[in-house]
């Protein structure tokens, strides 16, 4: 049986794969809560604490052992900074820590003659902007399923795409936090592009398929040519920004782009194009009894 054969003939039972990607993810991020008190892994932007640069190449294992047990209560992440294959700098980021005890450590290890830049990040402030990226996520998203709903004006189609864009974002959100991710304020931000990126091609699959009510299959491949090809050229894109980019910031955003419209894939065209044509198929034996 060909792929076309199985995705037409066999397309409830495709549905499955995005639902228990869901409730994975939905279970890893309750899991995540219970332990750990946060459904995310906060950066020093969202949780405070000390960022220092250095602006040199450091052996990043052997200076994180060191750190880890000279202040073992403390929450420590470094990290390399590279360019053309090559570490040209340090980052480290710590939580629960003294920003004057960690730079006097970092002179203990590297030599008095080490030469740093040190961020401070009080943490009433960085939750401040947790707390507002936040509400800034849900309003963005609340006000999407509104447009959605005027858009349609139908319950099932926009209940179709709403959920899609909520299994992007949670499903996303859960790799991003078995990968190790610490968000900050510009992962936050991701997260309000994948809305974004997740209902311009839900939309495109309603629309079409919507629009060919006696033959749903046709217009959900209609879609498929232009939703597949947007699709590709935005991993094209964000897939070279993410080799390229030398800063933090821009790879966190490119990094959770490119894992939230990988997962896009089956939430709009096995789950989303599941729904529509059950809710078509449905419709169309009302119509001939």
């Amino acid at each position: 049986m060909g792929i076309r054969a199985l995705y037409e003939k066999h397309y409830k039972k495709l549905m499955i794969i995005p639902f228990l990607l869901l409730l994975f993810a939905i279970i890893q991020i309750a899991y995540q809560t219970v332990t750990t008190g946060d459904f995310i892994h906060k950066g020093v932007s969202l949780k405070g604490g000390v960022t220092i640069t250095i602006q040199k190449p450091i052996s990043v294992h052997e200076l994180e052992l060191f750190l880890k047990k000279k202040f073992p209560k403390a929450d420590i992440q470094i990290r390399a900074l590279s360019k053309a294959g090559k570490q040209t700098a340090t980052i480290i980021e710590a939580s629960d820590i003294n920003p004057e005890q960690l730079q006097s450590a970092l002179k203990e290890n590297l030599g008095n003659d080490v030469e740093f830049s040190t961020e401070v990040m009080g943490s009433a402030l960085g939750e401040s902007f947790f707390k507002q990226t936040t509400k800034a996520l849900i309003f963005a998203f609340i006000f999407m399923a509104i447009v959605v709903f005027f858009y349609f004006k139908t319950f099932t189609p926009s209940i179709a795409v709403i959920l899609a864009a909520v299994s992007d974002i949670i499903v996303t959100l859960a790799i991003v936090n078995l990968l190790g991710i610490r968000l900050s304020t510009a992962g936050i931000a991701a997260f309000l592009m994948l809305i974004g990126y997740s209902v311009d091609t839900d939309i495109l699959l309603s629309t079409k398929t919507l629009r060919r009510k006696e033959n749903p299959v046709q217009g959900i491949y209609a879609a498929m040519k232009t939703g597949l090809m947007m699709t590709a050229t935005t991993l094209t894109a964000v897939t070279i920004a993410l080799i390229l980019a030398q800063s933090p910031v821009l790879k966190q955003i490119m990094t959770i782009l490119l894992i939230g419209l990988l997962v896009d894939l089956p939430n709009t065209w096995l789950q989303n194009a599941g729904i529509l044509r059950i809710y078509l198929e449905r419709k169309k034996k009302k119509w001939e009894r």
